[in-house]
């Protein structure tokens, strides 16, 4: 079986039939392939897997994801509309975190380290020449939890 590819299911390429893999905690379905790339930070293959209706790069054993550019704003977007549950109040992210340095799994440049512009209270790795953002375990579900005043405006924009 096989990932189509923008699929978040499984096709037999010999019968046709369909499998699609269960979620984890955090909603990704695992595609059953690697993927040439490796984790930034624990240097296991990285697995193609699909989350929400986007297709990821997922570390099964920190748990990291690599998520295009393109792809981020839409799926955190798709991820708050699934959830119902007013924003958490979260605590600063530990500074420490920016001494952080990984390389980009796809070019192997170093990844720039900057907080998140956005909710969530995060700090982000990124490489701007292959546009691509990683985060670590947890992070993607901050920011889909956190307040943010663009999505907590009433009808008169307030």
């Amino acid at each position: 079986m096989r990932p189509a590819e923008t699929e978040d299911s499984l096709c037999c390429e010999y019968c046709r039939s369909i499998y699609t893999p269960e979620e984890n905690e955090e909603g990704v379905r695992l595609l059953g392939e690697d993927s040439p790339l490796h984790c930034p930070v624990c240097a296991a293959p990285l697995q193609e897997a699909a989350l929400a209706s986007h297709r990821i790069r997922y570390c099964s054993r920190c748990e990291g994801m690599l998520v295009k550019m393109d792809d981020f704003v839409g799926l955190i977007s798709e991820l708050r509309a699934g959830h119902s549950a007013a924003g958490n109040v979260q605590s600063a992210a530990d500074r420490r975190g920016l001494e952080r340095h990984i390389q980009c799994p796809q070019c192997n440049q170093p990844m720039d380290t900057h907080f998140y512009e956005g909710p969530g209270n995060i700090i982000i790795d990124d490489c701007s020449h292959c546009f691509l953002n990683w985060l670590d375990k947890g992070e993607l579900m901050r920011i889909v939890h956190a307040p943010d005043h663009l999505y907590a405006r009433d009808e008169y924009g307030r």
